[in-house]
C-alpha cells in the first residue's frame, strides 16, 4: 500500500545554506508519484496536476502498456542477443546469473550466481531465469527520451558489496560513450514511440534491466532546475535543461543486518548531518512501524539510510554517524 500524506519530518535536504523543513503536498496531489516518503523531499513545490510521472515500476507498468514488455528481463536479454532462458532449460555452461524474470519491487530480490549444474538443479524456481554472467562495471543510467530519441544522459557507477548491496554510487559528470551509443541505438530500435524517463542498469555496457522511470535516489545531484525539466518532459514531450554546470556527486548507502527492528534517528540528528557543507540530502529508507520482513531488500542486508553528498568523504563520514546510531537503536 502506498504511503499517503506528509512525511514526518525525519528526512531532509539542504539548500545552499539553509535546511528546509517545509511540509509537502499530499502524495495524490503531486504529479510525481512517489511511494517512499523519504524521497518526497526532492519534489517539493512541484505543481503540474495534469501529468503523472512514475518513480515506481508498478505505476510505470500500468501506465505504459505498449512499453511494459521491458520489465520482462528475459525479453531484454534476448533483444541484445544474450544467452538466457527460464529455469528448467539447460544453460550452455556455468556460472550463470539467476533472477526473477519480472521483479517490480527491485532491490535484487531473489537474484544469485549459480556455479554448477548441481546447484542449478537445487535452485529451480518457477518464474526465474538464467543468463550469462556478465563482467564489468555496474552502471545505472537515467535517460530523457523524446519519441524514442535519447536527449539527455546521466550515469552513476556503483561500488558493489556482498549480496546485491552497494557501498556507494558515484553520480558522475562524465559521459559513458559506449553505453550511450549501444543503449541509445537499442532505445531507438525498440522504444520508438516512447517519451519520458528511462533508467537502465548495465554491466560492462550490456543492459540487465530497463525501467520506465527515473532513479529517484539522487535527483538532487542532477542540479538546479532538473525537476522542472522532468515535469516539462512529461507535460510537453520536450527536453530543455541547462546542464553546463554538472558535477560529480556521491550516493552513500548504509546497510544493517537483517532481523532487528530499527528506530529512526531524531530530526535534530538529521539536521546536524545536513549542516555539513558537502552533504546534499539524507534519506532514512525504511518504515519504522513496519516489520523488517515486509520491506523489499537485497539478500545481503537491510538498507537503513542513504546520504547524497558532493564529496565522498563527507558522505562516508555522515554514514559513520548514522551507523553508530543504528548500532544502538536496533530493536530485537
Amino acid at each position: 500500500m502506498r504511503q499517503r500524506g506528509f512525511p514526518d519530518g525525519r528526512y531532509g535536504s539542504r539548500g545552499d545554506k539553509v535546511v528546509s523543513r517545509l511540509k509537502l503536498r499530499r502524495w495524490d496531489e503531486m504529479p510525481i508519484r512517489e511511494a517512499d516518503p523519504w524521497r518526497l523531499q526532492y519534489f517539493r513545490g512541484v505543481d503540474c496536476p495534469d501529468v503523472n510521472i512514475p518513480t515506481e515500476d508498478f505505476d510505470a507498468w500500468a501506465w505504459y502498456p505498449n512499453e511494459r514488455w521491458v520489465y520482462d528481463k528475459l525479453k531484454v536479454a534476448h533483444s541484445q542477443g544474450l544467452e538466457a532462458g527460464p529455469h528448467g532449460t539447460a544453460p550452455p555452461g556455468f556460472p550463470v546469473f539467476s533472477k526473477p524474470i519480472i521483479n517490480l519491487k527491485g532491490m535484487g530480490m531473489g537474484s544469485r550466481v549459480i556455479r554448477s549444474a548441481e546447484d542449478y538443479d537445487r535452485s529451480y524456481r518457477p518464474g526465474h531465469m538464467w543468463m550469462r554472467l556478465l563482467e564489468g562495471r555496474h552502471v545505472s543510467s537515467d535517460v530523457a527520451v523524446v519519441q524514442g530519441s535519447p536527449r539527455w544522459w546521466r550515469h552513476a557507477s556503483g561500488k558493489p558489496k556482498r549480496g546485491g548491496t552497494f557501498d556507494y554510487w558515484k553520480v558522475q559528470a562524465a559521459p559513458e560513450v559506449d553505453i550511450e551509443e549501444r543503449c541509445g541505438a537499442w532505445i531507438q530500435a525498440h522504444l520508438a514511440g516512447y517519451s519520458g524517463m528511462l533508467n537502465l542498469e548495465t554491466i560492462g555496457g550490456t543492459m540487465i534491466e530497463v525501467h520506465l522511470r527515473l532513479a529517484d535516489q539522487w535527483p538532487d545531484l542532477y542540479g538546479a532546475g532538473w525537476v522542472d525539466a522532468l515535469v516539462r518532459l512529461y507535460r510537453e514531450r520536450m527536453w530543455q535543461f541547462d546542464d553546463r554546470n554538472r558535477r560529480d556527486g556521491y550516493s552513500v548507502v548504509l546497510f544493517g543486518r537483517k532481523g532487528p527492528r530499527y528506530r529512526h534517528p531524531s530530526p535534530a540528528m538529521v539536521d546536524e548531518i545536513l549542516r555539513q557543507p558537502a552533504v546534499s540530502s539524507v534519506q532514512i529508507t525504511f518504515h519504522e512501524g513496519r516489520a523488517a520482513a515486509h520491506h523489499a531488500m537485497p539478500p545481503g542486508g537491510f538498507r537503513l539510510a542513504v546520504v547524497n553528498a558532493w564529496e565522498l568523504d563527507a558522505g562516508v563520514q555522515a554514514r559513520e554517524t548514522l551507523k553508530a546510531y543504528f548500532s544502538q537503536a536496533a530493536l530485537t
